[in-house]
């Protein structure tokens, strides 16, 4: 018999900062949403879909991420789909969420959150690396603070003066 598959890998922006709490036997646990953007044609126009999931992390993840964790910020989230089920005056319900297992932080708030400084501004890129190299070291060795991360240095502007880089 084949083995099930349930894999779920999303990237969007927190709608609302990440609230931790703690279970009787005092395991960790964060809660929080985001928002998926999907560009659609209808008729001669795109627009904009947002779709929203929730997601819970677990353990020390959550413990060191929810810190980071705020609305508006931009993430990656691969974990599985849990359905939730229980009964509310009489009647069955349920839901689904997503029960994540890695996180990382690709980026800060969204640009009408700050300023919008992407245009030609050639450290922009380094920034948003090290952004998420800091979210993967964070997960392997929770020791490391974030703010002790330091971001590879940037090649000299002459090097690629008269020639393509790629």
């Amino acid at each position: 018999m084949a083995e099930d598959i349930n894999k779920v890998l999303l990237v969007g922006r927190l709608t609302r900062d990440a609230e931790l709490s703690y279970t009787n036997s005092g395991y960790a646990l964060c809660k929080f949403s985001i928002a998926v953007n999907r560009r659609k044609k209808q008729g001669d126009n795109w627009i904009d879909e947002a779709n929203f999931f929730e997601l819970t992390l677990w353990g020390k993840r959550a413990e060191s991420l929810n810190q980071y964790l705020t609305k508006g910020v931009q993430i990656a989230c691969e974990g599985q789909l849990k359905q939730e089920r229980w009964e509310q005056d009489g009647q069955k319900r349920s839901k689904v969420s997503v029960e994540a297992v890695n996180i990382q932080l690709l980026g800060g708030k969204s640009n009408n959150d700050q300023s919008n400084n992407s245009g030609g501004n050639p450290s922009n890129g380094y920034q948003q690396q090290g952004q998420q190299n800091r979210g993967t070291n964070q997960s392997t060795n929770s020791q490391q603070s974030f703010e002790s991360y330091q971001p590879p240095s940037r090649p000299a502007q002459d090097q690629y003066e008269d020639d393509i880089p790629f």
